[in-house]
């Protein structure tokens, strides 16, 4: 209790020090009332509750797509901005349902599990029997495997059977177990990928292989090696439903086929297969004042997987571009450029909608001052990168200048850096030559815990530091508005690599504007 005790009063005492640094620090009066109104009147909890609790996760094709984008429409013109749907392309519509797994022999029980997106459905429940796919180290074992697929459910994936997370490993085991388990780990990985190879296949192809010798379902368990959580992608079959399974249940179905006790599961899958739905961007758009033609662009993916929710990818870049938006129509209503938010559809197919953005707005593109791009989690941002710009330096520290110091002291830059080929939406602009910067953020565990998992939900979003992101946002969109010219787009001499060759600058790519390439 004492030390309890201790700690909450050394909490107080560092919490007072940040306010009373905080007050008696000179902020531009514009930035200080941005940072009041995020401090004092946010709505991200709010927009968290409206987006993903009420609508859901957002994957292309999905209903709650379509709902999140009239939703942020709505929300937009609210505020008296300019809002508009650009559609670029189509994508297969699919509708995600309910999943139902549960094992009738050699107990009873329901397994954790969860169809993958655009999954075929059932037509009715079945119940089938269990085989795992086993180490092959011929082709012709696997093709001699093959016919005892049909009419099964059957385990693709590879058994874990070390099921907790490394760190406790790590933590607790005497250094000699330790290294044997960290050894066995590995070699058993290596060995699931040779057997792999070995059937001639890849993870993407074989199931359409054991589709078409009659699988009557097929399941992975794609474990992030973070207990609890699995990462849920897209189905790769076209008839038969395709599912994701708790490590904890896989591994005992697996051992359960091993050991040849051939568990059965009945399987009911729910979903719907709706042709094909428009796939689109949402602008909004507050004009500029005295340089319309000149544009600020605040980024941040829209869409998701739809293992959960979606929250911390890419929904905590979302609320903070609404809420820097919000703040900045509020508070600054004689900004000289065109402030643009562009909440971009289907990046996780490949940039897709920032691509098509930039391929649609030539006149945009060569006139935009900057990108702020937000889309690796709820953290605070602690690192900018000036994305191989050669004279990112001089404005882009002219801007974290006027930034809180509790907020730019966290943050660490490198210029001129590097320019980004992929990963989120702001390397689209950055192939294009405009200067885009990722607002990268510590991690929360965001890699192995919540990035397109099924545990990426709101309450896994930590608010203050979203509000720490809005206040650097607006900080940054003011600065660079009240630029007199547009910025230096002048690149840097890349690097050269072990031959000798200069890396090239990335190449500006077009989106897909239909699934059909997707999904072959």
């Amino acid at each position: 209790m004492k030390l309890i005790n201790t700690l909450v009063y050394s909490t107080i005492i560092l919490s007072t020090q940040t306010i009373q640094a905080q007050n008696q620090e000179k902020l531009n009066p514009t930035i200080e009332s941005f940072v009041n109104e995020v401090e004092n009147n946010s709505q991200l909890e709010k927009f968290s509750f409206e987006l993903f609790d009420k609508i859901g996760p957002r994957l292309v094709g999905s209903p709650q797509m379509n709902q999140a984008g009239e939703w942020a429409l709505k929300t937009l013109q609210s505020w008296g901005i300019d809002a508009r749907k650009e559609n670029y392309g189509t994508w297969k519509a699919w509708e995600r349902g309910t999943t139902q797994v549960d094992m009738s022999y050699p107990r009873v029980k329901s397994i954790d599990a969860t169809q993958l997106a655009w999954s075929p459905a059932t037509k009715k429940p079945f119940i089938a029997d269990v085989i795992a796919m086993p180490i092959f180290k011929t082709k012709a074992e696997f093709e001699a495997w093959l016919p005892t697929v049909k009419g099964k459910i059957v385990l693709i994936s590879q058994n874990q059977r070390y099921g907790r997370s490394d760190y406790q490993y790590k933590e607790f085991a005497k250094e000699d177990l330790y290294k044997k388990i960290t050894d066995t780990k590995k070699a058993e990985a290596e060995a699931w990928a040779n057997s792999i190879k070995t059937t001639g296949y890849t993870n993407n192809t074989l199931p359409e292989v054991l589709e078409k010798n009659g699988a009557a379902a097929l399941a992975i368990s794609n474990w992030t090696g973070i207990m609890g959580a699995n990462r849920i992608f897209g189905a790769k079959t076209k008839k038969i439903p395709m599912l994701d399974i708790s490590n904890e249940d896989y591994g005992m179905l697996y051992r359960l086929a091993q050991n040849g006790v051939s568990p059965k599961l009945k399987v009911d899958t729910q979903s719907k297969h709706n042709g094909t739905t428009e796939t689109f961007n949402i602008i909004g758009e507050i004009k500029g004042k005295e340089k319309p033609n000149e544009y600020i662009i605040l980024s941040a993916h829209f869409d998701s997987w739809d293992g959960a929710q979606g929250a911390t990818d890419n929904g905590t870049g979302s609320i903070t571009m609404l809420e820097t938006i919000r703040t900045i129509k509020k508070l600054y209503p004689n900004n000289k450029r065109t402030i643009l938010i562009c909440l971009w559809g289907s990046e996780e197919q490949g940039l897709n909608g920032s691509r098509a953005f930039v391929e649609d707005h030539p006149e945009i593109i060569k006139n935009t001052q900057a990108v702020f791009n937000q889309d690796n989690g709820t953290g605070r941002v602690v690192y900018i990168n000036g994305a191989g710009f050669e004279k990112s330096y001089e404005y882009v520290s002219r801007w974290l200048n006027a930034t809180p110091s509790w907020v730019k002291n966290e943050i660490k830059t490198d210029f001129p850096g590097v320019p980004s080929a992929g990963g989120s939406d702001n390397a689209s602009f950055v192939a294009a030559g405009v200067p885009a910067f990722g607002l990268s953020s510590l991690n929360w565990g965001y890699g192995g815990y919540t990035w397109h998992t099924n545990r990426d939900t709101y309450d896994k979003i930590v608010f203050e530091e979203v509000q720490n992101n809005v206040i650097l946002t607006s900080t940054l969109t003011y600065m660079a508005d009240q630029e007199k010219d547009l910025v230096s787009r002048e690149k840097r001499t890349l690097a050269t690599d072990n031959n000798g060759k200069i890396a090239t600058w990335p190449e500006v790519k077009s989106p897909q504007r239909t699934s059909d390439e997707y999904f072959k």
